[in-house]
């Protein structure tokens, strides 16, 4: 019985270091992704102006 939960905390943990390690890299990537996107819209900012 012991061996069963200590298997499910394991597997548990696993996926919740997977799923941040996920989300930390995708964080990056749309920061990343947002400051590309800004640096484009200020290189055209005369073409954006009426």
């Amino acid at each position: 019985m012991m061996e069963k939960i200590y298997h499910t905390m394991k597997s548990v943990g696993v996926w919740n270091l997977v799923l941040g390690i996920g989300l930390i890299v995708l964080g990056l990537f749309a920061g990343i992704f947002m400051i590309v996107n800004g640096g484009i819209l200020l290189k055209k900012k005369s073409d954006l102006l009426f």
